[in-house]
């Protein structure tokens, strides 16, 4: 019997790897090539590269919106899906080449539900008129997808409220997963010497949007006690706006306060997973978040967390358990006095978040495994085929 042969289609991939989605695809990718029977080709943007696919956008589109270079990008990808029996799509830059690709080829798609266009209307400030041409990409691609993946419960409710005229019995949830034998305690003091970091600290680390809610931490930190220190892995803003309105935060912080210190640059892994076991606690403060991998990423290093109760981030942190939730209800003022309040009162107990973290870690290995998410991915696309 031949190989089951799956198309990858995704805008990220190693080294420009920023965000959740980007992590999805790499590991699952690796845990799909592990099982017999299965070759995996993927189709990325980026340019020429050995370890893939990779498609330059076409010459005569380089000054186009980034909506319109992401839709010409995927023509010349689904040219080259031809030879695959499956295609699986990932974020509405990567959804139309699988689209095209099942038109043309006759194929199952299979598109991986990271976030939804319509739930994330600042896009518009980085995309301008592009976000109508995002949000008619994503829309088209899952309407007529021969099965879509939400990466939890939470964003399969929101698929089918966002999308009224999908069949519910094609969206199916398969959330993500982590590499726990990569995310694990690592006790390298020599990392917080690097950057000059001392004393205890919360960590937040992720992109700089309003999606992750970093303004939101900055505001509440203001009243937590000096003692305490708060470490910003944070780079690539979505747009300029944002990036100004972190900065200034962070600076007036630092004005105050010694302990505040921010790495704008993308942690190697080793020093990434130094930071996160350092910290007592690792707070994800985001106003939509599908799932949230880094929570994972934290919890694998024996970290407590600290999340909003907003999108899948109740299916991965355990409320009580693995870290607490707080309430997220569109209002700036009482999400981020809640920050404020439970920030302080976790990190004057140390104890109760070395407990936390140790339930975090053994959470993320028996229930997040990538070994699982591959099986289940992989009996979707023969359910599809078949």
């Amino acid at each position: 019997m031949s190989d089951l042969k799956i198309g990858i289609v995704t805008k990220e991939w190693p080294p420009a790897i920023y965000g959740g989605a980007g992590v999805h695809v790499l590991q699952l990718t690796d845990a799909l090539r592990s099982i017999d029977g299965v070759s995996v080709d993927v189709h990325c943007f980026g340019g020429p590269r050995n370890d893939a696919f990779g498609y330059s956008t076409p010459s005569e589109f380089k000054t186009a919106n980034p909506a319109i270079q992401a839709i010409v990008t995927d023509l010349e990808i689904s040219s080259q899906l031809n030879a695959v029996d499956i295609v699986h799509s990932h974020t509405w830059y990567a959804n139309m080449a699988g689209y095209f690709a099942a038109l043309q080829y006759q194929i199952p798609h299979v598109v991986s539900a990271h976030s939804l266009e319509p739930l994330r209307p600042w896009k518009a400030e980085q995309l301008g008129g592009g976000y109508a041409i995002s949000s008619w990409a994503e829309k088209t691609a899952y309407e007529a997808a021969s099965a879509i993946i939400a990466v939890s419960d939470a964003m399969r409710s929101d698929v089918l409220a966002a999308y009224p005229t999908i069949d519910p019995g094609k969206v199916v949830t398969i959330r993500n997963g982590v590499d726990t034998s990569k995310f694990s305690p690592n006790n390298d003091l020599s990392v917080a010497e690097k950057y000059t970091i001392n004393g205890r600290y919360a960590i937040f680390v992720g992109r700089i949007t309003r999606q992750k809610g970093l303004a939101h931490l900055l505001r509440a930190w203001k009243e937590v006690p000096h003692e305490y220190g708060l470490v910003l892995a944070a780079g690539s803003p979505d747009e300029e706006g944002i990036g100004t309105e972190v900065a200034e935060l962070i600076a007036q912080l630092q004005k105050e306060r010694t302990n505040i210190w921010w790495i704008k640059d993308m942690l190697p892994h080793a020093e990434l997973t130094a930071l996160l076991t350092g910290a007592d606690l690792f707070v994800c403060p985001s106003v939509y978040e599908p799932l949230g991998i880094v929570n994972l990423e934290a919890m694998g290093c024996e970290t407590a967390v600290l999340g909003s109760r907003v999108g899948g981030i109740p299916e991965v942190v355990a409320d009580k358990s693995t870290g607490e939730l707080v309430e997220y209800n569109g209002h700036a003022a009482d999400f981020e006095a809640s920050l404020s309040e439970s920030i302080t009162r976790l990190m004057s107990q140390p104890e109760l978040l070395k407990t936390y973290g140790a339930a975090g870690r053994i959470r993320a290995m028996k229930e997040f495994g990538w070994d699982n998410v591959a099986r289940a991915t992989l009996d979707l696309y023969r359910r599809v085929i078949a």
